[in-house]
């Protein structure tokens, strides 16, 4: 397959069908849904961290003639940037029903009045434009890893993938908090998945002439999982400190580094 087909086909991947994955999960009864879902977000942390640290940027510093102190540059100025997109409401994602990010105040005063659907409308936009903006550029992301390394590529649309599905089942319940039907929920997000893809296939037209640039993006790739990972996903953890828990987050956290680790390895 060319190096475009590989970018649409797995950012497909990890938009589209991670929206599917997280619609169907939401048929499952709630108390089934709690249950699953912190684990699932415990793999993504792992994967997240695996493909930072295992893949991009070990391809990122070996790239070409680029100097390593100009890799660790980009991926600072990555984490500042994804720190000011959250201060903008653009980044973060929502991995339950009641977001106090998108939705401080709304979704917890109005909750027991009539009008709380049209309150919390405006959380639900938020969720919609958030999407597009993150798909889009795990759509950059993807398109730079595969027009590196096609296993580069596979390894990076996985670990977006693994964080998106319970990204997705928490924007869901944000929209479906907010008033929308599940049909309307579930267009809406495939309608946003779908920047993913334009975003691919955008940077594999720009980054096909630029080539010098694609480890500095790998770089950037790198701190969005951190970023992601640490800032988004690992505070959520913090909520249950009991042993066995514990035991189970850090399992799942090392099981996501493993699948990472051994795909990488296998691919290779």
């Amino acid at each position: 397959m060319s190096t475009i087909t590989w970018i649409i086909l797995f950012c497909l991947l990890g938009g589209i069908l991670s929206v599917l994955a997280a619609a169907t999960f939401l048929v499952l009864p709630e108390r089934v849904r709690d249950r699953v879902l912190p684990h699932l977000v415990s793999f993504a942390i792992g994967a997240l961290l695996g493909a930072a640290f295992l893949a991009l940027l070990p391809h990122a510093v070996t790239a070409g003639t680029v100097e390593v102190h100009q890799v660790s540059l980009a991926i600072l100025i990555g984490l500042l940037t994804f720190f000011l997109l959250e201060k903008l409401v653009l980044w973060r994602h929502c991995h339950h029903s009641e977001c106090e990010v998108h939705a401080p105040e709304e979704m917890h005063e109005h909750h027991q009045h009539n009008h709380h659907h049209q309150s919390s409308k405006p959380a639900a936009h938020l969720v919609l434009l958030g999407d597009a903006v993150h798909n889009f550029v795990d759509g950059i992301l993807i398109a730079a890893a595969f027009m590196t390394d096609v296993e580069l590529g596979i390894v990076t649309a996985l670990a977006v993938a693994a964080h998106e599905i319970p990204q997705e089942v928490g924007d869901f319940a944000i929209l479906l908090h907010s008033g929308f039907s599940r049909r309307k929920a579930l267009f809406f997000n495939v309608l946003s998945s779908l920047t993913t893809v334009v975003g691919g296939v955008l940077a594999y037209w720009s980054l096909a002439s630029m080539e010098h640039i694609i480890p500095y993006v790998l770089a950037i790739a790198a701190s969005s999982f951190i970023y992601v990972a640490v800032a988004d996903l690992i505070p959520g953890l913090h909520q249950k400190l009991d042993a066995k828990t514990s035991i189970q987050q850090i399992s799942l956290i090392v099981f996501g580094v493993a699948v990472i680790y051994f795909a990488h390895s296998h691919l290779h």
